[in-house]
């Protein structure tokens, strides 16, 4: 009954249930397609919702998605759950597939936890969310789900706003755009700087993306640019049962030097042909930059690493309908990327143990380079048997190669060729670089899938499909204690999901059942080896549901209630581990929204976001109680509608609650939430 009560307090945003049933989407192909007729589970966050968030975090955005938490750190950092607990350290990162405009946003084998503040969201035209293994026309990465950010199409009219919220918190925003015939442009910038709550934290964010759609002849074009750039001083963790809780502490920062500069820069053009009626054919060549520079205040030394990655690509695909009730696709990925990575450490190790103070040197731990070079081929075939039944099947091979050279002393010494002297003893330190190699990689994933339309706008669908994730670059060859060599497999995640949606009265719902195994997920052992070996098990029940109570009265919400398990004993810890709950995992997980909107020039929405409890270490000992926070958010045109004013209370009963927290080296480590914020803006519209 518990679940139904939720159900019963949920409320959001006015949405035509038509129109939602109906919406279009890209993720799934890479192409247009009605939502209504996908098989598999996708949450669209809109412009509309977007506009109304106004996130100033992307976790904000992504709440209204079931299945997704985006666990928020400190300034733009944030950790990632799709159908999945929140991953961290080795194995985390390249669980999900990071797009814009269906283009990664780094290469295969380059990761980044925090990759999602590479992208322009703050001015997208929506977020898509495809939740589970992705489909064939993704490839590595795609295991738990695909994040994919699709930027904003031109139009005439241009806005320009002015944002100022608590600590100094200011954010301006700039969008202009122009249709033609021939051309049509739309360019979006916004800037952000934020003093941060907590002691000496806070960060300045600049972002700009801009679309061209051209045509020329028989060849439409479209072509994107995006550039982010962000600067960020740090807050870590506060240790201690329950420091969110304490008003000084909560705001306190005990590591005043970390910081995290990063930078990146994404082209792509998109060349599509109608070849005939039936048949046509695209092409997107992209290249990409980033680079990234931060100070590992969590870890013992306080390292800097300095990472950086550049590569190029193309995306092809044939898209053909001999018949008319079939589609075939065959398509081809190719990318070439390069990477460096340095890590050092300016001063010895600052710690209690000796041990740590000897085993981690000051100087480089490692410099490296690796060359990766990936291809891939798919298939995808789409037929009604009938025209009730939609029959999807899918199959990729992809094959990844990296180069690695190593630009220091092979091994575990320091970097002057040293062994470190242990309680006396020369012997290895914790840092082990491994000698030039080259590694390959050869994987194969499939889909299959099935769709009935049952009639009185009610759909049900059920999808098998089969995912892999290549082992990073860094885990590769980032090796620690005595590990020469990781011997890795891509690991493999099979997932088998059913669902229905359709229209009720004045609502839209969607509900998906999941079931999931992970196997050889990569992880550290205990003794600090990066290994396979690790099997998951991942199951579920999400439901997504849109109602209009009134001309005026509206609500939404995204529900989830998931369980994630060990299913065997990984080496991660001493004691056997299998059928507990993952760490960082909690099973229930809400948002809800309740909407107003009295006629054209005026809006306003109550959200609320709920996080359940959930464990924060492998045996299940200790555990955050979760959390539920409110929020507000009101939207008035001022005259002819020229001037838009919007203001928004975050967190507005002013709880006491952690953003993200976890058990490690003996201590609760949190990093608090945000008292209650309001934020104020004002837009002007005009035209060009």
């Amino acid at each position: 009954m518990k679940w139904f009560g939720y159900i019963a307090l949920v409320s959001s945003p006015l949405t035509i249930a038509a129109e939602t049933l109906e919406t279009l989407v890209v993720t799934g192909h890479r192409d247009l397609q009605s939502s209504a007729e996908l098989i598999g589970g996708i949450g669209v966050v809109s412009e509309a919702s977007l506009v109304t968030v106004a996130h100033t975090h992307i976790s904000e955005a992504l709440a209204r998605v079931p299945g997704t938490w985006i666990s928020r750190g400190n300034g733009q950092e944030h950790l990632t759950a799709i159908r999945s607990p929140v991953l961290t350290g080795a194995g985390s990162c390249g669980e999900f597939q990071m797009a814009e405009d269906s283009i990664p946003l780094r290469a295969t084998g380059f990761c980044n936890v925090n990759q999602l503040f590479e992208a322009n969201t703050e001015q997208a035209d929506r977020i898509e969310v495809w939740r589970g293994p992705g489909s064939v026309f993704y490839g590595s990465n795609a295991l738990h789900g695909v994040v994919n950010v699709l930027s904003a199409a031109p139009r005439d009219r241009a806005s320009i706003s002015i944002e100022a919220g608590p600590n100094d918190y200011y954010r301006s925003k700039l969008a202009l755009g122009q249709t033609g015939d021939e051309h049509s442009w739309q360019l979006g910038i916004n800037s952000a700087s934020d003093g941060g709550f907590k002691d000496n934290s806070g960060f300045d964010q600049q972002k700009v993306s801009f679309k061209l759609e051209s045509q020329f002849g028989d060849w439409l074009s479209v072509s994107t640019f995006s550039a982010t750039n962000l600067n960020q001083e740090t807050a870590g963790f506060v240790q201690g049962k329950y420091a969110y809780r304490d008003s000084v502490l909560r705001k306190s920062n005990p590591n005043p030097e970390a910081f995290r500069d990063a930078a990146s820069l994404r082209i792509a053009s998109r060349w599509e042909r109608q070849l005939s009626p039936q048949s046509k054919i695209a092409f997107t060549p992209y290249v990409r930059q980033s680079e990234m520079k931060f100070l590992q205040h969590y870890l013992p030394g306080q390292a800097q690493e300095n990472n950086e990655h550049k590569s190029a690509g193309l995306q092809a695909v044939f898209e053909s309908s001999p018949f008319s009730d079939a589609t075939l696709w065959l398509g081809a990925d190719f990318e070439g990327a390069s990477g460096d990575l340095l890590e050092f450490q300016n001063n010895d190790t600052d710690s209690s143990s000796a041990f740590l103070r000897a085993s981690i040197p000051s100087g480089k731990h490692y410099d490296y380079s690796v060359d990766s070079e990936m291809g891939a081929l798919f298939a995808n075939l789409e037929f009604r048997p009938t025209e009730s039944v939609l029959l999807d099947v899918g199959l990729r091979y992809e094959h990844l190669v990296y180069d690695y050279d190593n630009k220091m002393i092979a091994g575990d010494t320091k970097d002057n060729g040293e062994l470190c002297v242990i309680f006396g003893s020369p012997r290895g330190c914790r840092f082990v670089r491994p000698d030039d190699r080259e590694d390959n990689f050869n994987n194969i994933s499939y889909q299959m899938g099935a769709l009935w339309n049952l009639g009185n706008q009610t759909r049900v669908f059920i999808r098998v499909a089969e995912a892999y994730r290549a082992p990073q670059a860094t885990e590769l060859y980032r090796l620690q204690k005595g590990q020469e060599l990781a011997n890795l497999d891509s690991e493999s995640l099979t997932s088998f999901e059913l669902g229905v949606r359709g229209l009720v009265g004045r609502g839209s719902y969607e509900l998906s059942l999941f079931n999931m195994e992970k196997d050889d997920f990569i992880f550290r052992d205990s003794d600090g080896y990066n290994i396979n070996g690790g099997k998951t098990d991942h199951r579920g029940v999400e439901l997504s549901m849109q109602y209009a109570i009134s001309e005026s009265l509206s609500y939404s919400m995204a529900s989830s209630w998931a369980e994630h398990t060990y299913a065997n004993n990984p080496a991660l810890v001493g004691s056997p581990i299998n059928g507990n709950d993952i760490d960082t995992a909690p099973r229930l997980n809400h948002s809800a929204r309740l909407n107003w909107a009295p006629n054209a020039r005026y809006s306003s929405e109550l959200e609320w976001v709920y996080l359940g409890d959930y464990y924060l270490d492998p045996q299940n000992e200790h555990e955050y109680a979760g959390h539920s926070l409110l929020n507000a958010r009101v939207t008035g045109r001022i005259g002819e509608g020229a001037w838009q004013l919007s203001a928004r209370i975050s967190n507005l009963l002013d709880r006491r609650y952690a953003d993200r927290a976890d058990f490690a080296f003996g201590n609760y480590r949190y990093f608090t939430g945000q008292s209650r914020a309001v934020h104020i803006e004002i837009q002007r519209n005009f035209s060009l």
